[in-house]
């Protein structure tokens, strides 16, 4: 973690203003991963709170001249993962038969691609599939034809990961 964006909120101090608004501005503004370098004229305690809650750490120093930079870094946290229901333990499933990078396709394209690959393949092949965005119209389809899935979005947040294991035949209605 090297990356941070930089707040001096000492020229909204002296001129009689409340920085917190540009604070959680910046932090809004910050891109997965990003940290807040924030240079305040004494410890912001208050808003160490505030960032623990929104998932920071901090490391405080204090720079010659009595002010203090506060480094606010995300904490490492793993993305959740979603689950279909009634999946039998992902740990469990055989590696990957098919890898696919759909994150060029405009929807519905990524979906009709995976719903063709899984009807390709036979009951408990695994595909694994990179996606600009979450699939959530892909879930009840998946379902509906027997197949078991599990996915999250990588660690920057950009792309969503999807292992999708083939189901028995089911007719569809």
């Amino acid at each position: 973690m090297g990356e941070y964006k930089t707040l001096d909120v000492r020229p909204i101090l002296s001129s009689g203003g409340e920085p917190f608004q540009a604070i959680m501005s910046a932090v809004a503004d910050l891109a997965p991963g990003e940290g807040l370098k924030l240079i305040a004229p004494f410890q912001p305690q208050p808003l160490f709170s505030v960032m623990d809650r929104r998932g920071f750490t901090y490391e405080l120093e204090e720079l010659p001249g009595g002010a203090f930079e506060v480094r606010f870094t995300p904490k490492c946290v793993a993305p959740p993962i979603d689950v279909s229901p009634h999946a039998a333990s992902p740990d469990l499933w055989p590696d990957p038969s098919v890898d696919l990078d759909l994150t060029d396709l405009d929807p519905p394209e990524p979906m009709v691609q995976l719903l063709a690959e899984a009807e390709r393949l036979g009951a408990g092949e695994v595909i694994f599939a990179i996606l600009s965005r979450e699939p959530i119209f892909l879930y009840p389809e998946l379902s509906k034809r027997g197949h078991q899935w599990v996915g999250n979005f990588d660690a920057s947040g950009a792309f969503y990961r999807i292992m999708i294991r083939v189901g028995s035949k089911v007719p569809l209605p």
